[in-house]
């Protein structure tokens, strides 16, 4: 029997995720790629390919274009994850990752598919009825065109309301929105954080103090992520961090969406703090070394806990 349990992953703006492959971008001229791959992308999409490595049950849902959705669905069948999204004329959008030597990405992100009035309801419809047989819902990525920020709220609310554990990984009016009605997790950057609080957030004290806020307000977990610099976890009046070693990096796309996924799996296992902390550090350190979303090499992933330091900075608040 698996113990782990199911999840839903909401994804309302999914893409096509074309990743190039460059030496350093040069603006206004003409740019050769090394390399490129496209693939069916989406916060939530990512999330869910690694919780469904880790061995969880998982359903996606959102909206998805009919006219380009092949990639998505032969993608879902592949992985064995329960396509639940409710398709709505169009094309997805594509975006544009541009990769280069020095680690620096650069996202053009493409505003996607216009949510009509009746497109709204029927994904309404389709919530409520998932809802039913998952506690554990992870609503990821950005609003698509014609979806009203309050609606997007109001969901939350109701799941907030329904006692599920809300899992929130979005930026700007999506995350500030959803922040309002206190998710049981959220994960946010450290620029998106800085953008919430309305000023740069450059410390370590400075994330923390923000994160404390966040904390005060009701959410129970705040996992703040640095990239190179480690991740930051608030749970039970305590702050941990967690720290990389320095990795190959092919590409950083999707791997805070692979820290994400980590945090989901450790805490809902019961690991210990910092079992749960090292485990989702590593799957996301490693993820970088890879072009595609999922889990690769076990051993590496054990190998790479055994060198990631995990440190109380703060007992209470």
């Amino acid at each position: 029997m698996n113990h782990n349990p199911p999840v839903l992953t909401i994804t309302l703006n999914p893409a096509l995720d074309l990743t190039a492959q460059l030496a350093a971008l040069e603006p206004g001229a003409v740019n050769l790629i090394s390399d490129c791959h496209l693939h069916p992308a989406g916060k939530g999409i990512n999330v869910a390919r690694v919780l469904k490595d880790l061995g969880h049950p998982v359903t996606v849902t959102g909206l998805l274009g009919e006219d380009n959705q092949d990639r998505f669905v032969e993608l879902f069948a592949q992985c064995g994850i329960q396509d639940a999204f409710v398709r709505v004329p169009g094309s997805n959008r594509q975006n544009i990752k541009l990769v280069e030597q020095s680690r620096r990405v650069t996202d053009l992100n493409f505003p996607g598919i216009c949510a009509s009035e009746e497109t709204i309801a029927r994904f309404a419809d389709q919530l409520t009825s998932l809802t039913q047989s998952h506690e554990l819902i992870v609503v990821a990525g950005s609003l698509p065109p014609g979806l009203p920020v309050d609606t997007f709220r109001q969901w939350l609310q109701t799941l907030h309301e329904q006692q599920k554990k809300v899992v929130l990984d979005s930026s700007g009016a999506a995350l500030s929105a959803g922040l309002a009605v206190r998710p049981w997790l959220v994960k946010p950057n450290q620029e998106e954080l800085s953008q919430w609080a309305g000023t740069p957030l450059h410390t370590e004290a400075e994330l923390m103090a923000a994160g404390d806020r966040l904390a005060a307000s009701g959410i129970k977990h705040v996992v703040i992520s640095r990239g190179e610099q480690g991740v930051l976890w608030y749970h039970h009046r305590c702050w941990y961090r967690a720290t990389p070693p320095p990795v190959p990096v092919v590409s950083t796309v999707g791997a805070g969406d692979t820290l994400l996924a980590g945090m989901c799996h450790g805490i809902t296992l019961g690991l210990e703090q910092t079992s749960a902390l090292a485990l989702a550090t590593a799957l996301s350190a490693l993820a970088v070394s890879r072009t595609d979303v999922g889990i690769g090499d076990w051993q590496k992933i054990d190998q790479m806990v055994a060198q990631i330091p995990v440190e109380l900075l703060r007992a209470s608040l």
